[in-house]
């Protein structure tokens, strides 16, 4: 009987920088169940409060209900506490969700990423809840190794989110053309503290003329 981890959708690229003016967050938009593509158009960029994303790796129905989930408990911070959640605490509030239900883990990988007061932050944080806050680059999932030596090849503080959208970029279109779980098309944000911008297909079209074979 098949495994039920090769059950869901899965297998995925995602990266995140911390740039000098911001945070850029980019990912690719297969899912597959096992060698299957099950689907082109798997989202896999989620934002859960004004200045703050969410990227996924692993199961899309754990991710789209964690993705709700952790939307809703931004606002009900909001509410309550009468100011806008730093990304430390959606990415605390996330770990904690995660690690009490560590026996029946949801099978993701995530990456919370955003600007507040403090400044520009990205977190990773593993299936039961470890979270680690990234100082430069992070990648997750089956295509991480290829974005990795991208990125760590061609990255530097002081880059801006306009330079970072194309590394990341670079970084998803690297490692479609060498993971098989990775492809169909990519999907960016950058996020500073003054906007929030998702890019449309045809700005990311532009950027891959930039440095994909003809």
């Amino acid at each position: 009987m098949q495994d039920v981890q090769d059950m869901v959708f899965k297998g995925t690229t995602t990266v995140g920088l911390i740039c000098k003016d911001g945070v850029v967050l980019a990912t690719e938009k297969r899912a597959t169940i096992g060698n299957y593509i099950a689907s082109k158009r798997a989202k896999k960029i989620y934002r859960v409060a004004d200045r703050v994303a969410m990227t996924t790796a692993g199961s899309v129905g754990d991710a789209q209900f964690l993705a709700r989930l952790i939307t809703v408990e931004a606002n009900l911070y909001e509410i309550r506490k009468e100011e806008k959640p730093t990304v430390k605490a959606i990415a605390t509030m996330l770990s904690n969700i995660l690690n009490s239900v560590r026996y029946f883990p949801y099978f993701v990988q995530l990456l919370i990423g955003g600007v507040d007061s403090r400044g520009a932050s990205i977190y990773s944080i593993d299936p039961i809840g470890g979270a680690i806050e990234e100082k430069e680059v992070v990648a997750t999932g089956s295509g991480s190794m290829t974005a990795y030596g991208v990125l760590e090849d061609r990255y530097s503080p002081d880059i801006t989110t306009a330079e970072g959208l194309e590394l990341a970029i670079r970084a998803v279109f690297s490692a479609m053309k060498r993971d098989s779980a990775s492809g169909d098309g990519i999907d960016a944000v950058k996020i500073t503290e003054g906007e929030y911008v998702q890019l449309e297909s045809e700005e990311i079209d532009e950027i891959l003329k930039k440095f994909s074979r003809k």
